[in-house]
């Protein structure tokens, strides 16, 4: 399973969505539904405005956890 971890970097940055969807150039709908982790799919380019907003990696945004650990 893969973890969005959107919302910590946007507060260790301190960076309102509304900021970062403007800064992205992306809708504030659009980063919600990335934020929740209800996006089934993101796109290379919107990870890379997002690393570069946030100034971050993108493994500091994604995380996978294997959900079939006993």
């Amino acid at each position: 399973m893969i973890i969005v971890n959107l919302d910590v970097m946007m507060a260790k940055r301190k960076i309102s969505s509304n900021e970062l969807a403007e800064k992205i150039d992306i809708t504030p709908a659009n980063l919600s539904i990335l934020k929740t982790g209800k996006a089934k799919a993101i796109r290379f380019s919107t990870l890379e405005r997002l690393c570069g907003a946030l100034k971050c990696q993108p493994g500091d945004i994604l995380e996978f956890v294997d959900d079939e650990e006993d």
